[in-house]
Order: C-alpha cells, then structure tokens, then sequence
C-alpha cells in the first residue's frame, strides 16, 4: 500500500495480464466506472454519474473520462452493471452515443431502469438480463453473477474469471440479514470462491470508517409508521428515487394510517411505475393516487413522496422549501428525509432542512431518528468477508480517499500483505498475472462536466471563473482610442455588477483609469491588449488593496 502519488504513464500491456483501470469511483462517491482488458479485449464494468458540489456551478453532472477509451471502442465485449443507481447506471447514455451496439449486461431491474434513462436519449440498447448463479462468457472474461444485499433491489456482485486471475468485484453492498425482500448477500459464493481463489478483491469502500454492522431494514418500518402516527398535517417523504425498499415501507405506513400517497418528480414516478410493474414493489389497493388529486384531500390524510433528499436546488423539496413549487410546506407539517447523507452534499442539505424548519414544518432525519440504513457495507461487515474470501491482493473502491485508506487497512489487518493492497484514485493502473497484482501506472482522467447541453466543454478554469462571478462580482471598463492622434474619443466607463460597493466606487475611479490610459498612448503604445491591460491593472489594484476584493475584470479598448 502506498500513499496517493501520481504515477507515471503504464507500460505497453504484457500478454496473459489483466488490466484493471478504474475510471472514476476512486477518491469520490460517483461516476463508478471500472474497463478490464486482456490481449486487447476490454469489458466494462458499471458507467454512472457524479453530482456537482457547491463549486461547480452550473453544473448538471459529472461524468467518467472516456478518454483512455473512446479509440478502442470496437474493442469492447460488454458493459455489465451490478445495480441501477445513478453512479452506476447513469453515464450509460453518454457512452452510447459514442457506440450505440455495445451490449448492456445486467439484472431484470438493473436494465429496465437503464433502458427508460436511454429512452430519453431515444437509444435502444442490446441487452443481456443475467441473475445470479448465472455464468457468461464474454471473449476472454468469464463472468458469474453473485446476489447480494444494497439498498436498491436486484443488486449483483461480479466474478470475473480470466486467464491471469480471478477478481471478485462487490459492486455496492451490505449484509443484512433480514433484508425486506429476503435477498441476502450470497456469503457461500464469496466463501467458494475464496476456496477457488480471488486474486484480486475489488471492495465497496463508502461504510469502510462505520463501527459495526448495517442495521436490518426490517427496524426501520415502526419508526417510519410513528412518525406517521404524530404527524398532524401533510407528509413529505424524501427519498432517493430507486429506494424501493423505503417506498414500500412508506406505503405500507401510509395504509395503515388512511393517507394518500403521491409521487413527485419525474424519476420518482418513473421509477415506482418500473418497480411495480417488475413485482419490486407492492402498492396498497387505492392508497397511490396522482398528485393532482391530492388537493382535494385534507392535510392529514396526504402523503407526498418526492426527489431532492440530497438538496438538489432544482429538485422538489428544495423548491418547497424556498416557495418555488406548487406544494406548499408549513405547520402541522411533517417533512421525513427517508436517506442517507452522501459525503460532500452535507451543507445543501442542512441549507433545505433549516428552509423547510423556518416554515414551521417539523423535520425528521437520521440525525435524530432511526428512519434510514445505509447500503453499505461497514467497517464489522468488511472484515467478515475479507475473512471468508482470503483474496491475495485487495483494491478498496467506491469511496472517497479517507474511505479508501479506511478499507485498505481493514485489508491488512485480516491478514492481506500490505504490499498487496492497491490504493488509488481514479486513473489508477494496476496489472494482475500469476496471482500478482500490481501498481503500474495512471492514465488521465480529468472531470468531464454536462451543462445543459454542452458535454465535456466547460473548464476547470471556466469553473473558476463562475466562482468567482458568484463570490466576488463584475468589474468592466471600457474605451475607445484613436489610434492616429492616440487620444481617448469616449470613456472610459467603469460598471460594477455583484459588488457591495457598486457603480459610484468604480466611477470615481475612471480619471484614475484614463490617465492610465494616457501615460500607455505617450509611450507610442496602440495595441488594444496592452491597453486594457493598463486598465486592469488600475481597477485590479484598487480593488485588491483598498476593497479587499478580487472580482472578474473584463477591460475593453476599441482602436479605431
């Protein structure tokens, strides 16, 4: 195990190696993304998506880096997907726009979310639905289908069996043993093939810091059904919109106390309508109704289930909170936040939970009710199956980098070798053959941004910029030259936007500015670059020095 570096670019692959590049996943909650190649062969595993933070305005989503394989697209077998959230599933369409014939591989529910994500991208994959004990070859890759336990129904596990080793790769996962839909973590497989040998164990990192074991989702039930017992007025459930297992709980609690559920949000209709069409998900004869008919009903018989528990801005709850949406929230009523808390969208909650509380409606969370367990596996469960797998080397993913080091010395203290724990972030190169695995290189892989409908266009540096609109303000000036008698003919105009001080500050500025101008002119200097820049550096200065600010200057000389 080595500390986080960069690494040089990786070695020409050897024949009978396989190469694992994890494309995103590593050092973040998001974007999972995984190629394996062999004798230039690649199989991918999951392609979802990352949501932007606080600085990353403007941003929709953030994407894998396709780049180390948009030339070998030819090249690859399949794209297997262990389960249909969305940083898993939802950088699929995105990849099928490059190669549309690249077949989809995964469970029933798994791929019908991901065919209605694709519909919208008016793509119709080739799919393949495998369950679990289920065995396929794809080229080089033999591929079993292990069942395990998370908080989206029809999870799998991947085995991959290959010439120069095998690699159990978890997906997300948890062990909970009394799961609502009895679908437990398959332990016997882990534990056959540990007899068979896992030469390397790719390992769901999110729970690694968490003590202990996953609370069983059967407890969550009863706390659910008393809240719905206190609540005198409307309740607003906020879930992810693939939790189906909470929805159900939601809707049993909802009949039980004669409520009416709606759903708000496009995913979350959709994806309820999939689920109960498939079986997942049971609904109580008459309790679900549109949401429209909602408004006919008495307060304390409504129960709204809608997107937004992470405090997307444009989501539902978000939008009640700061009295955009059609739903209106206040007293006597009862917002639940049915999730959990996904690492970096801790200060977009809190800023929709302390809006939503200054309504006068009562806020439930985990924090203060056992009303949500996670999806993944903690630190107690971890151990437990690096103790029944035995692999001879592991690689921690899906996770942040606290997660990932959190993981990786859970690893060694169950008896893996140090030097056999992979530890990287997205990018990373690593080489199995003959039961060896090994670092060998990274690959770039930048942050591919979506904004609207530009893919990939926006910069870090154009993101710097938006921050700096939104923290600091605009600063423009403006003037025109001309260029035979080099004397200023109009301006300059100095105009401030964002800025506390306003338009008076930087207009007193302007003979300031001009004489600045001046002083360039009667050295000979007629180039409109270096003339702006002369009024940058005035506004710049002043700004820095006597305002203590930095805002984006834009200068601007016509020569004419």
């Amino acid at each position: 195990m080595e500390p986080f570096t960069e690494l040089s670019a990786p070695p020409a692959l050897q024949d009978d190696t396989l190469r694992i590049v994890p494309l995103g996943g590593l050092g973040e909650v998001g974007r999972n993304m995984t190629v394996f190649e062999i004798d230039g062969r690649l199989l991918i595993v999951d392609c979802g998506v990352l949501f932007p933070e606080d600085d990353q305005p403007g941003v929709d989503l953030i994407l894998p880096d396709f780049s180390y394989i948009e030339d070998r697209l030819d090249d690859v077998i399949a794209i297997v997907l262990t389960h249909g959230h969305e940083d898993h599933i939802g950088a699929v369409p995105y990849l099928l726009k490059l190669k549309p014939d690249i077949p989809l591989v995964g469970s029933s529910f798994t791929l019908a979310l991901t065919e209605a994500k694709l519909q919208e991208h008016r793509i119709t994959p080739l799919t393949l639905t495998v369950t679990e004990g289920d065995i396929e070859e794809f080229g080089p890759f033999e591929c079993e289908f292990v069942a395990v336990n998370h908080s989206i129904p029809d999870s799998l596990a991947l085995f991959i069996r290959t010439k120069p080793g095998n690699v159990l790769h978890t997906g997300d996962f948890k062990m909970d043993q009394l799961p609502l839909d009895n679908r437990l973590t398959d332990l016997r497989s882990f534990a056959r093939f540990g007899d068979e040998g896992v030469d390397l164990f790719m390992v769901d990192s999110t729970n690694a810091e968490v003590p202990g074991f996953t609370t069983h989702e059967r407890e969550i039930g009863p706390v659910i059904d008393s809240v719905f017992a206190d609540a005198p007025g409307k309740i607003v459930v906020a879930s992810f919109a693939s939790h189906v297992h909470r929805i159900q709980q939601v809707l049993n609690a909802a009949a039980h106390h004669g409520r009416k559920v709606a759903f708000v949000g496009r995913s979350m209709v959709r994806n309820m309508g999939i689920a109960e069409k498939m079986g997942f998900l049971e609904v109580p004869a008459g309790v679900v109704v549109d949401v429209k008919k909602l408004q006919d009903l008495p307060d304390d018989k409504t129960v709204l289930v809608a997107t937004g528990s992470q405090g997307e801005p444009m989501a539902a709850l978000a939008r009640m909170a700061n009295h955009s949406h059609q739903i209106s929230v206040g007293v006597g009523d009862t917002i639940l936040f049915a999730s959990s808390m996904i690492p970096g969208n801790e200060t977009s909650i809190s800023r929709v939970i302390n809006g939503l509380t200054r309504l006068g409606a009562k806020v439930i969370h985990q924090g203060i009710a056992r009303v949500h367990v996670s999806g993944h596996a903690p630190a107690g469960e971890l151990l437990y199956c690096y103790n029944i797998v035995g692999p001879e080397n592991a690689m921690p993913i899906h996770g942040e980098v606290r997660h990932l080091v959190a993981n990786a010395n859970l690893a060694i203290s169950t008896g893996v070798p140090r030097e056999n724990v992979m530890l990287g972030e997205s990018g990373v190169v690593v080489d199995v053959k003959d039961g060896k695995a090994e670092v060998v290189g990274q690959v770039p892989c930048g942050l591919v941004f979506v904004d609207g409908s530009s893919i990939g266009e926006i910069t870090e540096s154009e993101l710097k910029d938006r921050m700096i609109l939104a923290q600091e303000g605009f600063v423009s000036a403006f003037a025109v030259i001309e260029a035979k008698t080099r004397e200023i003919v109009a301006g300059p105009t100095v105009s401030a936007k964002g800025v506390a001080e306003g338009d008076d500050v930087f207009t007193a500025l302007e003979p300031k500015v001009a004489e600045a101008l001046e002083k360039v002119l009667a050295d000979g200097v007629t180039d409109e670059h270096q003339l702006s820049q002369a009024m940058r550096r005035v506004l710049g200065q002043f700004a820095s020095k006597r305002l203590h600010r930095r805002p984006m200057i834009i200068p601007s000389v016509v020569v004419k």
